[in-house]
């Protein structure tokens, strides 16, 4: 099955867009496109001598997009080859040359004219690579520059759900909520050139109350920040004009005070552009003026905050699926069209599951005004059924202290899981229109909930989090997150008392074949419609149940699903984002009065 952007895909240029909006600079080559591949067993040693075809970057072996078709098996090793030329002009003298990669699924290791260059572990992050030095080394000379080729050889392994790393949805047993296992290069891959000192990423804290940014400028050099090292020049734009301007040490905090103040907000999206020279390096960024936070609203009932305001978040769940790139969007047009649908629809967030999407699906949020509870990517040993399913018909609530009860029992595991917290919040804390961080879902490896939801308070005190979505509420975060398919919400008789917020993070699940549109033969929902007429109703009358609970203290929803994924059928639009199963009318209608 194939998107439309699938089949208009120009080979020589996938995902061509700069893939990095909030840390933009003039110097980059897009790696995207056809190299060799080879699939071994995970016991060789060294490269192959030979290799079996060609593969379609950023496409994993198994999205047909790629070209390949094959599924990397746990004891199977991936391999990738490329030449590699830097076009006339790229590289500065005196510079770096860093190689990076927006995601590989799951372990990596990467050479640049047979030296390692780097290594990752870690699916669903980006990691770098300075190659300054082997690429000196390759072409014979002290200053890296054009004109040569050298060998880019990447080595893959992914157990992908076997023992418990972060694999969101994926299984190499697919079916009914799981998904088609991926592995590889599935983001992204490129080369800018830096100055010796450079700008390695930005920290942007919007400060609404007191009009003003927060900015820490972070800095990369070869060997090092000195204390003599000058500071960064910082400006920032309204529409071109410049409203504020401070010069920022490196790794200092740095308040910028604003001389207009316009709030973003998923009505108003405004943008602010951010201006950062140091040295001879310039970087572009931008910000929304926002924030967010849990607080009473009249009645001294916890709602969610978005700017002071107590402001209603009327939500889908989002996979992020494609049926031709899996976890990859086909191209940049598809991810903006999901989030144009979803803003059609009537709704204001988006709860992105279990995926860590490309930065610019990120930037398409904040641009059109979309938020985004963020989930963490799960992991863990293989859930019991008692544990991680039975709370959807039954009252089972458990602990989270016995660890194997939910597939965390490996204290590996667990400390990846907390590794991977911290650098999703360093990697996604610029987002605009990231509102919610959510730690777990429905027991998948949860583990120390409250601690975890802690950690993640401590990283990023600016969002509310959602410690354990669906079951399994240990009392912490920000929120009450319930999940409810199967019978008819209500408002928890026992009310909590500590401030939460009362969320209905996953409803609905309602599903409709449609004929020519539908994956496979397998059909999965929580209730079955056989016309578009009777899921329309059934749909209205849904929301008019849930609209009675919004006075009772129900503060946000968030309805399964966006899109049909493999199985599951109960998208509001097509696998392949062909046909829309309600008017956008009829989905508004019935969503409108969840509001304050």
């Amino acid at each position: 099955m194939l998107t439309r952007w699938g089949r208009d895909l120009d080979p020589e240029r996938v995902l061509a867009e700069y893939p990095r909006p909030q840390l933009v600079r003039a110097s980059y080559l897009n790696l995207n496109g056809w190299w060799d591949y080879a699939i071994t067993p995970a016991s060789g040693t060294g490269p192959p001598a030979t290799y079996d075809g060609r593969i379609l970057v950023p496409f994993s072996p198994e999205a047909p997009l790629s070209g390949v078709d094959r599924q990397l098996q746990p004891d199977q090793a991936l391999w990738y080859r490329r030449l590699l030329q830097l076009p006339d002009g790229l590289a500065l003298p005196g510079g770096r040359l860093l190689l990076h990669f927006g995601a590989v699924d799951q372990s990596c290791t990467v050479w640049l004219g047979g030296v390692e260059v780097g290594a990752h572990t870690g699916g669903y992050l980006p990691f770098t690579c300075d190659i300054t030095d082997a690429w000196a080394a390759w072409r014979g000379g002290a200053d890296a520059s054009a004109g040569v080729e050298a060998d880019l050889v990447v080595r893959v392994r992914d157990v992908s759900d076997n023992r418990g790393p972060a694999s969101g949805k994926q299984r190499l047993v697919r079916g009914g909520i799981w998904y088609t296992a991926q592995s590889g290069i599935w983001q992204t891959v490129w080369v800018e050139s830096v100055p010796a000192r450079y700008v390695a990423r930005l920290t942007l804290v919007p400060a609404l109350e007191e009009g003003a940014l927060d900015v820490v400028v972070h800095v990369g050099a070869a060997s090092g920040p000195s204390d003599t090292d000058g500071p960064a020049r910082v400006r920032v734009l309204a529409g071109g004009s410049p409203v504020g301007e401070a010069e920022a040490p490196a790794g200092t905090r740095v308040r910028i005070p604003l001389s207009q103040l316009r709030p973003w907000t998923p009505e108003d999206p405004f943008l602010y552009d951010v201006d950062v020279r140091l040295g001879e390096d310039r970087v572009t960024s931008y910000f929304g003026l926002r924030s967010f936070g849990v607080g009473p609203d009249a009645a001294g009932t916890p709602r969610l905050l978005l700017n002071g305001t107590a402001y209603f978040q009327r939500g889908v769940l989002d996979q992020g699926y494609w049926p031709d790139g899996l976890l990859t969007p086909p191209s940049d047009e598809a991810m903006v069209h999901d989030i144009e649908t979803v803003k059609r629809l009537g709704f204001t967030m988006v709860r992105k599951h279990l995926k860590i999407e490309p930065l610019r699906w990120y930037h398409h949020c904040d641009r059109l005004g979309l938020l985004v509870w963020q989930d963490f990517v799960n992991g863990g040993e293989r859930h019991r059924t008692a544990a991680v399913k039975w709370p959807g018909v039954l009252p089972i609530r458990l602990r989270d202290r016995p660890r194997s009860v939910l597939g965390r029992s490996d204290p590996v595991f667990r400390a990846q899981f907390e590794d991977e917290v911290r650098r999703t919040v360093e990697h996604l804390h610029n987002a605009v229109s990231v509102a919610v961080w959510v730690p777990f879902n429905e027991g998948w490896g949860q583990f120390d909930a409250n601690r975890v939801a802690a950690l993640v308070s401590g990283l990023d005190a600016s969002r509310p989090v959602d410690h354990a979505s669906g079951w399994h509420d240990q009392g912490g975060g920000d929120v009450r997150s319930l999940h409810c398919y199967l019978r008819r919400f209500r408002v928890p008789r026992r009310r909590s008392r500590d401030g939460r917020v009362l969320a209905l993070s996953e409803y609905g699940g309602y599903d409709l074949r449609v004929p020519g549109h539908a994956w496979g033969d397998v059909e999965f929902g929580y209730r079955r419609f056989e016309d578009a007429e009777a899921l329309a109703e059934a749909f209205a009358a849904l929301h008019e149940h849930l609209v009675l609970t919004v006075a009772r203290g129900l503060a946000a929803t968030c309805y399964t699903q966006l899109t049909d994924v493999e199985d599951e059928l109960n998208g509001l639009q097509t696998y392949d984002r062909a046909t829309l199963k309600l008017a956008a009318r009829v989905v508004r209608e019935a969503i409108d009065d969840l509001r304050l």
